[in-house]
């Protein structure tokens, strides 16, 4: 008997895996998951990770050096001229409307943050080109701050795999997720579950059961 498909073509997601046993099991295949965007601070994070937006973190991290070379600071990036920054960033993809908002909220943080990258939720968001994967990632990653649970489309991808969210938007599979794990686990298990996006459990020849 045939396995019935989803309009996206994946098998529904079965029932949901006991969560303790899950945990465990990821944190034995990824023990020390990490951001793989290269950042030397919670400003360089932030820039990387709006340029990663519909791009690979390879390519970010080749372009950044480059970026951060000829701009080191936010007050600097802010000033430059736009057109020497779209085409330092034009690898990424998108580069008029990337550049247009790393350059404007490396001014908000030059301007109105004394130059130090916001740490909460409410106030980061308010920056140009920053969403909550974008907030997660700098308040995770730069400040140990699990304010919720970083998704991509990798994550929702896993997160479908795994029976543990099957909406379809990435804010509500991040109130999925961040409902059924303690907030502690926030931070690494997003990480945890990108990285076996990114390189197992991939869209396409998944190495890993459906």
């Amino acid at each position: 008997m045939a396995t019935r498909k989803t309009p996206t073509g994946e098998p529904p997601p079965g029932p949901r895996p006991d969560l303790a046993e899950l945990l465990q099991r990821l944190e034995a295949a990824i023990p020390e998951p990490r951001c793989e965007l290269d950042h030397t601070d919670p400003w360089t994070l932030l820039v990387a990770t709006i340029l990663s937006a519909q791009s690979t973190d390879r390519t970010v991290n080749a372009v950044t050096p480059l970026l951060f070379e000829k701009w080191p600071t936010p007050a600097a990036l802010a000033s430059a001229a736009r057109g020497e920054v779209e085409q330092v960033v034009h690898r990424t993809g998108f580069f008029r409307n990337k550049a247009k908002a790393i350059q404007g909220a490396s001014l908000a943080i030059h301007t109105e943050h004394g130059g130090e990258v916001p740490r909460d939720m409410e106030t980061l968001l308010k920056l140009p080109g920053v969403a909550r994967k974008t907030a997660n990632v700098v308040l995770g990653v730069a400040f140990g701050i699990p304010s919720g649970i970083v998704v991509d489309t990798h994550v929702m991808r896993v997160s479908r795999r795994l029976a543990l969210s099957a909406a379809k938007t990435a804010e509500k599979v991040e109130q999925d997720l961040c409902a059924a794990f303690p907030q502690q686990q926030w931070i690494a298990l997003g990480h945890r579950l990108l990285l076996l996006g990114r390189y197992l459990c991939v869209a396409k020849g998944p190495d890993c059961p459906n």
